[in-house]
């Protein structure tokens, strides 16, 4: 089966879950790529005052995923998606209007809680929805993902050549109407959230006390600081390769990672689940983004073989990159699921998102120090040459947790070519 017939496949509450996020990612990346810029440029914001802006969303959502997953597993999915478009559309309306530092301030924090709201919501309904299809569903979620992701910068592009206010205007409208679809569209599944009313604190302590999860978590923090850096290093290493010309460059490293994502995505999954367990597949895949770096150890700047041998290091390093990450993301969301054993799903993609969060900022931190000092160190591959140390050492971690006994997964040892897990639909081919 192709990706259309896949998608056709799945009932309609997931299809339209899907169509959700490519609407949350388009309607996000079409504003904020140029969030920083309006406010250092037309309102005159202190750098200071700009990242203050942006840590706050950032904290805000990041800080609050655990918040969101629990609320989604105590009232239902349904609400809580709901209200963070909701929430979203007053952020995003509100940066039409906010000229002062608290008005700003309150909108960016709406913008961030949002997603907090929204995310482990969308995931554990189409979790529960899938069913023994989850691996499927989240290889074609990461589809519409990616499309949000490649079209909304572009959009967005094009309307603030007439202004912000109208982009943020037009992203805000894009949220309403996500906001009204999914009120009136969406089923509500109780059944989802039935038994999960206990104590929260105890529910979190439950949470914290299941160790395989928790490991999993933490070594799954490497894989976002390796595929984080297509938003950090790989910028970096366009504006140093090529200043003038960076932003096409830029450019055409999110155009490779995207295509490769949208295109790719359905038959990498299931050439990986014809061959592989669930583990074994994010063992390889983790694998795939450590050595995505290699060719930017090897060729680090124009210097070693000139600078068209650079941007084609670059460009096959965001295209590993996009390889990696189509391969891990749809086992690593069925993995959560599984580690939760069905209970407060929600709850478990909140707290997860939660520690990748803090994962990704002191990966970010450290990536960004040691990407100056390298430079000013006239050693430029050392950036890269750490970054795969860190993907060797997540996956070291992941092989360590795959040896373990893991009674939840019935894939765990691999079949001949072209068998399925129980209860779940081959698309070899797709």
């Amino acid at each position: 089966m192709g990706a259309a017939a896949d998608f056709r496949s799945f009932d309609t509450p997931a299809r339209l879950l899907m169509i959700n996020q490519f609407g949350i990612n388009l309607g996000f990346y079409m504003l904020m790529p140029y969030l920083a810029g309006y406010l250092a440029g037309p309102l005159g914001l202190a750098a200071w005052a700009v990242g203050l802006v942006l840590g706050v969303r950032n904290f805000s959502q990041q800080g609050m995923f655990l918040v969101g997953g629990t609320l989604a597993d105590r009232f239902g999915y349904k609400p809580l998606i709901v209200a963070g478009c909701l929430f979203r559309t007053a952020g995003f309306a509100l940066l039409v209007f906010a000229t002062n530092l608290p008005a700003l301030l309150i909108a960016s924090a709406a913008t961030g809680f949002a997603g907090a709201l929204f995310n482990p919501a969308v995931r554990a309904y189409l979790a529960a929805e899938a069913g023994p299809r989850r691996v499927q569903a989240f290889a074609l979620f990461n589809i519409f993902y990616q499309a949000g992701i490649l079209a909304g910068p572009l959009v967005g592009m094009a309307l603030m050549s007439l202004d912000f206010r109208t982009t943020a205007a037009v992203a805000a409208a894009v949220f309403a109407v996500l906001t009204v679809a999914q009120l009136f569209a969406l089923p509500v599944r109780r059944e989802h959230t039935a038994g999960e009313r206990g104590p929260v604190l105890a529910q979190w302590r439950a949470l914290v006390a299941n160790r395989r999860f928790v490991a999993f978590a933490a070594a799954m923090t490497g894989s976002y600081v390796l595929s984080f850096q297509v938003y950090l290093a790989l910028p970096l290493q366009a504006e140093s390769l090529a200043p003038e010309h960076a932003q096409w460059l830029i450019a055409g490293v999110f155009a490779v990672s995207g295509v490769i994502a949208i295109a790719g995505q359905m038959r990498i999954t299931a050439w990986f689940r014809a061959r592989f367990g669930r583990g074994r597949a994010l063992v390889i895949g983790m694998a795939v983004l450590t050595v995505a770096f290699l060719p930017l150890t090897l060729i680090p700047g124009p210097e070693v073989l000139g600078t068209g041998a650079a941007v084609a290091a670059l460009l096959l390093c965001a295209a590993a990159l996009a390889v990696g990450t189509a391969t891990v993301f749809p086992f690593e969301m069925d993995t959560v699921v599984t580690l939760a054993e069905g209970r407060l799903v929600a709850t478990h993609y909140g707290f997860y998102n939660t520690i990748v969060g803090i994962g990704i900022l002191v990966g970010n931190l450290a990536t960004g120090a040691v990407f100056g000092a390298a430079r000013d160190a006239g050693a430029p591959w050392a950036v890269w040459a750490g970054l795969i140390a860190v993907g060797a050492a997540t996956t070291a971690a992941l092989a360590r947790l795959d040896r373990r006994p893991d009674p939840h997964d019935p894939a765990a040892a691999p079949g001949p070519p072209g068998t399925a897990a129980p209860g779940e639909v081959r698309t070899v081919g797709s």
